[in-house]
């Protein structure tokens, strides 16, 4: 018998020409699997470039004249570093780490299929599950190399081009540079967890699908498909059963108090259908005919052992969710909308005084109300749209005459709300406002907001 060299060879009885192997342990597969990864051109680019590009797109934009105003914190970008690293978490959200996750877990099982390497890799490492668990800690590994690489790059270079600045939250009130900081980085902890389960969905493709094209793409088509879903006008408890919502329920940390119940509830669900998912993935693995190199039989597999427990999946997240929240609707309601609007307009008032080196007032004693509605009153005012109007009035000590201003209102399916000033113009007109950091519009000209979906506050 001739000896054949595995790193699984622990001795040879030469009398009955023996060889006593033991598998590879799970420590040393795992810096095998990594190893191969990051030995990859397309992975070392990738990595390479969220290290790099995130700190040189905000640092170049925050120097433009223009800025993204339609992204969220976009219009902060001049005044503070760190809106920078939140506009490009929004993209990664949506854009990014899908692709990031389809690149290396969706194909992390499906290379060997190109390659034809599984026998050599039983051979070596002689445990399917070892292999799995291998394959998927490496690919986790890289991933959350890439995340903090976006996370890293995009701070960095946001405080280095504009400055450790407070940060204007989602109402309206001012975040100290550290609060600011603090919640930017609990903001991308938090989209780790729907980014396990695209991770875990990639795993799934790559082991299902093999070298079909669509294994590798899964991950982004599924949270293409999400993004879809949550443009919609769906009913709350279906949105927040989707594992995505996670990727823009951060919003509600920037808000005072912070609305953590959705990102609660999106991260829950993330973990939820992370674990299942790889679960699925693992039984669909270690069922796998090995003998068989073109494995015909996994694609009619996936479908009963991977599909079908989504599709279920999904129906139980939507039902525990629905029984979870107080209301099937939108979430979107007069009320929410208005007390959202007058704090808003009351905190940002506030700004605009000071930076107009008014006398300061309290938000008490401004007594800032706002009465809104849909349509021109034409329609029920619930629901997204960008036909919602508010009347914001309010008080100033020693004045008998109450100040008023209005908005129009674009309100979308998620509770985020864009509030463009329509007079009067010497209150929420455009007009540069000059402050420490430099010239920047009128704070009240236009300014982001966001309706709390499950809030249980009474109406207003």
């Amino acid at each position: 018998m001739t000896a054949t060299a595995t790193v699984t060879e622990t001795a040879i009885i030469a009398d009955d020409d023996v060889v006593r192997v033991h598998p590879v342990s799970v420590a040393r597969a795992y810096r095998f699997e990594l190893v191969k990864l990051v030995s990859q051109w397309r992975i070392r680019l990738l990595v390479l470039a969220c290290w790099i590009v995130p700190a040189l797109f905000v640092a170049a934009v925050s120097q433009q004249s223009t800025l993204p105003s339609d992204t969220l914190f976009g219009r902060w970008m001049h005044a503070t570093g760190w809106a920078g690293s939140l506009v490009v978490l929004g993209f990664a959200g949506s854009w990014a780490l899908p692709l990031l996750t389809s690149v290396v877990a969706g194909d992390v099982f499906a290379s060997e299929d190109r390659l034809g390497t599984w026998r050599h890799l039983l051979v070596a490492v002689r445990s399917p599950r070892r292999i799995f668990v291998a394959k998927a800690l490496a690919s986790l590994t890289v991933i959350l190399l890439l995340v903090a690489g976006l996370a890293c790059s995009s701070a960095v270079g946001g405080v280095v081009a504009v400055g450790n600045q407070p940060l204007v939250g989602l109402d309206g009130h001012l975040l100290t540079p550290s609060d600011a900081a603090g919640e930017v980085i609990l903001a991308w902890v938090c989209v780790l967890a729907p980014t396990l389960a695209l991770a875990a969905i990639g795993l799934l493709g790559s082991v299902g699908l093999g070298r079909s094209p669509m294994g590798l793409l899964l991950p982004a088509l599924v949270a293409l498909v999400m993004q879809l879903a949550q443009m919609l006008p769906l009913p709350v408890a279906v949105r927040l059963a989707l594992p995505g919502y996670a990727f823009i329920a951060w919003n509600g940390l920037f808000t005072s108090p912070a609305q953590v119940e959705p990102l609660l509830i999106g991260i829950a669900v993330s973990l939820v259908w992370a674990v299942t998912v790889t679960a699925l993935a693992y039984l669909l693995f270690l069922r796998r005919d090995f003998t068989n190199p073109t494995n015909e039989s996994t694609g009619r597999r996936a479908i009963t052992t991977g599909l079908l427990p989504l599709v279920g999946l999904v129906a139980l997240t939507v039902a525990v969710v629905a029984v979870a929240t107080p209301s099937m609707g939108s979430g979107i309601e007069q009320g929410k909308v208005q007390r959202s609007v007058a704090t808003a307009f009351a905190h940002l008032y506030r700004t605009q005084t000071e930076q107009l080196n008014r006398p300061d007032v309290t938000e008490a004693r401004l007594r800032v109300t706002a009465a809104c509605n849909k349509g021109g009153g034409q329609v029920a005012a619930h629901g997204p749209g960008n036909d919602w109007r508010c009347v914001v009035t309010w008080h100033l000590p020693g004045v008998e005459a109450a100040g008023t201003a209005i908005y129009q209102l674009d309100v979308t399916s998620d509770g985020r709300f864009v509030a463009d000033g329509d007079g009067p113009k010497e209150v929420n007109g455009y007009f540069l406002v000059r402050t420490s950091t430099g010239d920047a519009p009128n704070p009240l000209w236009q300014f982001d907001g966001n309706v709390e979906l499950l809030s249980t506050t009474p109406k207003g």
